[in-house]
């Protein structure tokens, strides 16, 4: 009776907060009804006798155009608050070890300059020891740049995985990051702490952790002292795939290890090689020879496991009958291990993981976030896999026999394990850069290309072709990475994301459009959301400029605080602000928070959406192409003490910095010039909302005065930034004065 029990007990169980949807729903109600009051009052305007009003036409419907697209932007935002959920998994009801599925783990670097080795080996000695079955588990590393600082690296974490998987399946490590595990030492549990043999232990593995680190600086040493004698650069090389093993060392006891497979596909100049999407699906293909686990978890080189229970919490869905027909991947969110208390940068994307992804998640799920997820090696083969015969098949995912074979069987036994030849050959002919030619990767099946952001583009398409996702949210972070720490990175990495989510948005799906009907309209406004959002970047210039330079010439764009539609604006202002307060405080963060993320709203849409705008524009007409750098992961010391001081460090490209001081010194002048006119023209009642406007924006941006005329240490803003900001803020102010005076 009770075994019977236990089966039907559910692996995981949903949480609706009714309160929330109630207080959502209803904040989307009352604040639908005042932006109606806006729209009539700023419609009622252009029924006015042109004589007779005073108020300029072009920058009326500037302002009004930018309103128009801030509403239209906060519907498609409500969209992620209609319904929210969250989740809670059972891993202890799930079958015995000899009955979970087989896993393939696929870590993906590209240069070790800016990724280092011993990173990488972390994220790689974190996965191969994760809670799950050793013999079920492959790990499969990505190496775009065919460095054999990598190949030899693996080597060298093998061996020493023989040490660190032992010692954390014997204490129950939680932390399985080598890195992670031995700069915290309250790591332990008070048990461990007093238990000496696990001290001895524990010292004996730090000490071969240390030695471990050694030989990869020695790798990385003598590369730099000898150079790469063979001639192979990142994006000049022949494929190469080898299983990482050895003969076995009488010096400890045999323990079983997962498979462990370096793979660098081939790559030439003259052949397109489509970033990470192209690196996923040689991947893809090479395992499918080798493991054909399927299901896959895909990291990025610096997101480490930093809880082993990721795959068992994974399978509570993948192995939930009720929805396992038809799930495509879970995402877990991304949570990053040096943020400081304050994250002065918005690092970890709050609002992200804490209410879009929870949001979508109560709709047909979240999009794929790049890294850890588990997805469904299925579901990347779209419906080719029931294809009759080899050679249509062929026509679809290459040439290969053994490729093809692996499609019609659930997992091929790992023959490493029983002293079979791998099909070696095969895989290198999987990674050459030859064989999608004439096959449809990249297009209809595994990781879509055509974009720098390949995850948000095969997300959508999976739900399009009928599949759902879910997000899993664990109390406990599954997986830990690193995130920008200087505003250079930041605004590098959030305008190629911009420019690739834009490609999406408005070229390659534009998704409240070319969606099919059976993707529900709420799922539909959150893709175009996700996709659209870097366009805030036009309405935010408009409204930066537009008003303050109005107000030099007395011109008012809004009502009078006297009139009744003032506290219309002045509540819809009220209610966007208090709403994401709310969330703020209710996700875990502060007033400090609520304020960092507007600035930071204020500085991407500025510079890093404006110039992803741009760079798509570009790659429309044809002007340039697509190209992708990978974020640095180096460590600045002096970058990383001016973040631990919560100061902002403005050493970055004047084409970011320029228009950001530009507009900052519009406001500033402006806002000078307005109070004047308040103290000796007597408008402040006229006035008003602009003036607060100026003021909202100089006070929350506050930092980048304090880099302009008080800090003087190398983060400030250079004076040579200030000079042409300057310059580039009265050529505006010039240029737009008399046109919008005349208009």
């Amino acid at each position: 009776m009770s075994s019977m029990m236990e089966e039907t007990l559910p692996l995981s169980i949903i949480h609706v907060n009714k309160s929330l949807v109630f207080t959502n729903r209803l904040h989307i109600l009352l604040h639908s009804i005042a932006l109606c009051f806006l729209f009539y009052y700023r419609l009622c305007f252009f029924f006015q006798d042109s004589k007779t009003r005073e108020t300029p036409l072009l920058p009326y419907l500037l302002v009004f155009s930018s309103e128009i697209f801030l509403s239209f932007v906060w519907i498609l935002d409500q969209s992620f608050r209609w319904n929210p959920i969250k989740r809670t998994v059972f891993p202890e009801r799930l079958p015995e070890n000899d009955k979970l599925p087989n896993i393939d783990v696929f870590i993906c670097t590209a240069d070790p300059t800016k990724e280092p080795t011993i990173d990488v080996m972390n994220t790689v000695l974190s996965a191969m020891a994760m809670d799950y079955p050793p013999e079920k588990l492959h790990v499969y590393v990505s190496d775009d740049g065919g460095s054999s600082i990598t190949l030899n690296g693996m080597k060298e974490a093998w061996k020493f995985a023989k040490w660190w998987i032992p010692f954390c399946t014997r204490y129950r490590v939680l932390c399985r990051c080598p890195e992670a595990y031995f700069s915290d030492s309250e790591n332990d549990s008070d048990d461990l702490t007093k238990n000496v043999e696990f001290i001895a232990d524990k010292r004996m593995i730090k000490e071969k952790y240390e030695n471990f680190k050694e030989d990869i600086m020695r790798l990385k040493d003598d590369q730099d002292h000898f150079g790469d004698t063979s001639g192979i650069t990142s994006q000049n090389h022949p494929s190469i795939v080898e299983v990482i093993q050895e003969n076995s060392s009488g010096q400890i006891e045999q323990v079983k290890l997962p498979l462990l497979v370096y793979v660098s596909r081939e790559k030439r100049p003259s052949h397109p090689h489509h970033f990470k999407a192209g690196a996923l699906n040689a991947l893809y293909r090479v395992s499918a020879v080798i493991s054909n686990s399927p299901y896959t978890l895909v990291l990025d080189c610096d997101m480490f496991c930093s809880e082993p229970a990721s795959a068992r919490q994974a399978m509570c869905f993948h192995l939930d009958p009720k929805i396992s027909t038809s799930l495509a991947f879970v995402q877990f969110p991304q949570k990053f291990h040096n943020i400081s208390k304050n994250d002065i940068y918005d690092s970890q994307h709050r609002s992200t993981y804490k209410v879009l992804w929870q949001g979508m998640d109560g709709l047909d799920g979240p999009l794929l976030s790049g890294t850890g997820f588990y997805i469904k090696r299925e579901s990347l083969y779209r419906n080719y896999k029931i294809k009759d015969t080899g050679f249509e098949l062929q026509k679809y995912i290459g040439s290969s026999n053994e490729f093809i074979k692996s499609l019609k069987k659930n997992c091929t036994p790992n023959l490493v394990n029983v002293g079979n030849a791998l099909p070696i050959e095969e895989t290198l002919i999987l990674a050459s850069c030859n064989y999608e030619n004439g096959t449809k990767w990249g297009t209809e099946v595994g990781f879509l290309y055509g974009t720098v952001c390949e995850d948000v583009h095969t997300g959508i398409m999976l739900n399009c072709n009928g599949w759902n996702s879910v997000y899993c949210d664990p109390p406990k972070p599954q997986f830990l990475g690193n995130s920008a720490t200087n505003l250079n990175d930041l605004l590098i990495q959030g305008t190629r994301w911009s420019s690739g989510l834009l490609e999406n948005g408005l070229r390659k799906v534009c998704p409240l459009l070319n969606c099919p009907l059976k993707v529900s309209l709420l799922q539909r406004l959150s893709f175009t959301y996700i996709t659209c959002f870097p366009l805030f970047c036009l309405p935010l210039w408009c409204l930066a400029i537009v008003p303050q330079i109005c107000l030099l010439s007395g011109v008012s764009l809004y009502p009078k605080v006297s009139e009744p539609f003032f506290y219309m604006f002045a509540f819809i202002y009220v209610s966007a602000q208090t709403k994401h307060l709310f969330e703020v405080l209710s996700t875990g963060g502060t007033l400090r928070t609520w304020i960092i993320e507007q600035r930071m709203w204020m500085i991407r849409s500025i510079a890093c959406h404006l110039y992803g705008f741009l760079d798509f524009l570009m790659k429309e007409i044809g002007l340039r192409e697509a190209s992708f750098m990978p974020t640095n992961k180096v460590k600045d010391e002096e970058q990383t003490m001016l973040y631990q001081m919560d100061k902002y460090d403005f050493r970055t490209s004047n084409m970011f910095l320029v228009p950001m001081v530009s507009l900052i010194t519009i406001n500033i002048f402006c806002f000078i010039i307005g109070i004047y006119r308040v103290l000796f023209v007597g408008e402040l009642d006229k006035m008003f909302i602009q003036l607060f406007l100026m003021a909202y924006i100089i006070v929350v941006n506050y930092p980048i005065i304090e880099g302009l005329v008080i800090r003087k240490d190398k983060g400030r803003i250079s004076p040579s930034v200030v000079v042409t900001s300057n310059v580039l803020a009265t050529i505006i102010t010039c240029v737009l004065y008399p046109f919008i005076r005349k208009v």
